[in-house]
């Protein structure tokens, strides 16, 4: 199948030639009819399956056809990142079309706030905006009129009410209409997004794309190491070594900030991305990195959704993050579409058993790569036997099992491929 095959209004049909695209994903193959035909949508898919797309372009071919007017269409996203990715998206996609669009977010100025307030009582005829600062305009004085919407789309619906955004969006509905069509995309489907589905899409179609598991193209593994051997292990693996683009996530953003002392020692081009900078600060360090500015981007769960950045080789979780979905998202940020790329993951003692909550998701065991001979002797992984050792070093020995044998036994291998992944 082919973008042709969709049918597309010619002014976007002539984008997607100019730029290249030909093939839909499988989320876009099974989500564009639904939203050509007008239907009401609740789509599971992780990050990096192009669900952007997905909902971008049949809604866009439907307002050409249908003539819509100004302010037709609203987007709803968790993050002020994942709202100007969505804008640039559109903007890429809508060069033929003269399709507009504003992205409207907070962490700006008086002055930033009338600006998107102007553009969405004047111009735009697709908003993008984060919860908190579209229920803001609308109710504040001179409010925007919202009464033309045609099209809601909730992107990402989980984390915007992991974010506590659940009451913002059900008061930002109150002011659409209630005949128009609504798209709800999570990369995942816990009861509470079912709820909320319940009430405010209208007996909508169901489309889930492999929910919880890591991409094919990524090539997963893991190390087993003392909180004192991370650091080491880290410059290991960043030495001597062509990576492409690479984000390190870390559990606190102290940590993030010692990481980016500790590795600019080394002379790595490497940026801290975390909650304590400014807006303008974090949008340079995108744009620097999108750039091939700098190679490594190290920060915390702030990144793991909605960084929409190609030709990331090599994802590394200094933590093992705490949740297992958080680890699909993390790792999401490589092998996107259908480039490949390699996550690699350290656990310390106290992490095992969060770690082996990963592998239960998942479906398969992560192969654990033995340290370097120079940093000493590695923690074993055995998550089921009760914990005797302290995260920085060892205390007394794991319990064996009868015959006397650990049940992990190095692979000797520094790489995985595709065949090494079940």
């Amino acid at each position: 199948m082919t973008f042709h095959d969709f049918n597309f209004n010619q002014a976007l049909v002539d984008g997607l030639d100019a730029m290249g695209f030909e093939n839909p994903t499988p989320i876009q193959e099974q989500a564009m009819p639904v939203i050509l035909n007008k239907k009401d949508l609740i789509a599971c898919a992780q990050t990096g399956t192009g669900k952007t797309a997905a909902y971008l372009l049949p809604v866009m071919s439907n307002m050409i056809n249908d003539g819509l007017g100004k302010l037709s269409t609203l987007i709803i996203a968790p993050t002020r990142e994942l709202a100007q990715q969505i804008d640039q998206q559109v903007e890429g996609l809508a060069y033929f079309t003269g399709i507009s669009s504003a992205p409207v977010y907070g962490g700006g100025d008086g002055q930033i706030f009338s600006q998107q307030q102007k553009a969405m009582r004047e111009g735009a005829d697709i908003v993008i905006a984060t919860p908190g600062r579209l229920l803001a305009m609308l109710t504040s004085s001179g409010s925007v009129d919202m009464s033309n919407i045609k099209y809601l789309i909730l992107d990402e619906a989980d984390r915007m009410l992991d974010m506590g955004f659940y009451d913002d969006i059900m008061r930002i509905i109150k002011y659409l209409p209630v005949q128009r069509q609504t798209l709800l995309f999570s990369a995942t489907m816990p009861p509470k997004i079912r709820a909320m589905a319940s009430k405010i899409l209208n007996h909508p179609e169901q489309i889930s794309i492999a929910i919880s598991k890591p991409a094919e193209g990524i090539l997963q593994q893991a190390y087993m190491t003392y909180d004192t051997q991370k650091t080491a292990l880290l410059k290991h693996l960043l030495k001597d070594k062509e990576h492409g683009s690479v984000i390190i996530f870390a559990g606190t953003k102290d940590k993030v900030k010692d990481l980016d002392k500790e590795l600019r020692r080394n002379k790595l081009t490497i940026k801290a991305f975390h909650s304590d900078l400014e807006q303008l600060e974090r949008e340079e360090i995108m744009r620097a990195f999108r750039n091939r500015d700098v190679q490594i981007l190290i920060g915390t769960d702030i990144l793991s959704r909605g960084i929409d950045v190609d030709g990331i080789s090599l994802v590394i979780n200094y933590d093992v993050p705490p949740d297992p979905e958080d680890y699909i998202h993390r790792i999401g940020r490589t092998a996107r579409a259908e480039t490949t790329g390699t996550a690699i993951t350290f656990i310390n003692p106290r992490d095992k058993r969060r770690f082996f909550s990963i592998e239960s998701l998942i479906g398969y065991e992560i192969p654990k790569m033995p340290l370097p001979e120079e940093l000493g002797e590695a923690p074993a992984y055995n998550p089921e036997v009760k914990e005797h050792q302290k995260s920085h070093g060892p205390k007394k020995p794991f319990k064996r099992k009868p015959n006397g044998k650990s049940n992990y036994k190095p692979t000797g291998k520094t790489l995985l491929n595709e065949n090494n992944i079940k």
